[in-house]
């Protein structure tokens, strides 16, 4: 019997990666991203990925397209995604896949490869972000500076957007899970999103997601991507 690695190490990451262009999903190491997967491509590239030793996709956002039903085969990607693995799948019985992915490590696009079954793939760097993968999985990690004023500007956010939060579960999570959940979920324009996935660490991501909601709460628009802390 061959005793097969359970959890994806360095030497696992891929040559190839399937993205899959989602404007406004953004993915970032060590969260969650559940997807509903219904069109014919990225069903073949859900089966494709479950086949590979990583079970990886590479989620993206495409520049100017903020409507996913309006992106085009060539449409012009971000330079920089994450890799996420598929750690729940489901079939719906209606011909779809409910899939769950938890984020590993970012990549930048080296090389954009020929289609494969309708999906696009990439040649992935990971040099970059290989620290990425250091705190997978770990409860604690090192704390992060500014929460109070984090959390002051995201009460104040949600309170000018109506969205009701769960104040004593946000109190109690961690750092790094508080400040991943808030930049994943919140409604933010795709642009802030991927400036949050672009910052170097979690203490930056929460300087800018702080500057974000302050903007965001007093109606002064809406970050730049080319803004950073």
């Amino acid at each position: 019997m061959i005793d097969r690695p359970r959890t994806l190490q360095t030497d696992m990451l891929p040559e190839t990666l399937a993205v899959f262009p989602l404007p406004g999903a953004m993915l970032l190491p060590d969260g969650q991203l559940p997807l509903n997967i219904f069109e014919p491509r990225y069903l073949n590239m859900v089966e494709d990925a479950l086949q590979s030793p990583s079970r990886l996709i590479g989620m993206i956002q495409p520049v100017a397209e903020k409507d996913e039903h309006l992106i085009a085969d060539g449409v012009t990607l971000y330079d920089i995604g994450c890799a996420g693995r598929i750690i729940e799948f489901n079939e719906t019985g209606d011909g779809r896949y409910a899939i769950t992915l938890a984020g590993v490590i970012r990549f930048r696009v080296a090389q954009e490869l020929p289609s494969i079954d309708g999906y696009r793939c990439v040649r992935p760097d990971f040099t970059p972000y290989m620290d990425d993968m250091a705190y997978l999985g770990i409860d604690e990690t090192p704390p992060v500076s500014g929460r109070d004023k984090l959390i002051t500007a995201m009460t104040r956010y949600f309170d000018t957007k109506g969205i009701e939060a769960d104040m004593t579960g946000i109190e109690d999570a961690p750092d790094a899970l508080l400040i991943n959940t808030l930049a994943m979920t919140c409604p933010l324009d795709p642009g802030e999103k991927q400036a949050l996935l672009e910052c170097p660490d979690t203490h930056q991501r929460a300087a800018l997601l702080t500057s974000i909601f302050e903007i965001e709460a007093h109606g002064d628009g809406t970050v730049s991507h080319d803004v950073r802390q």
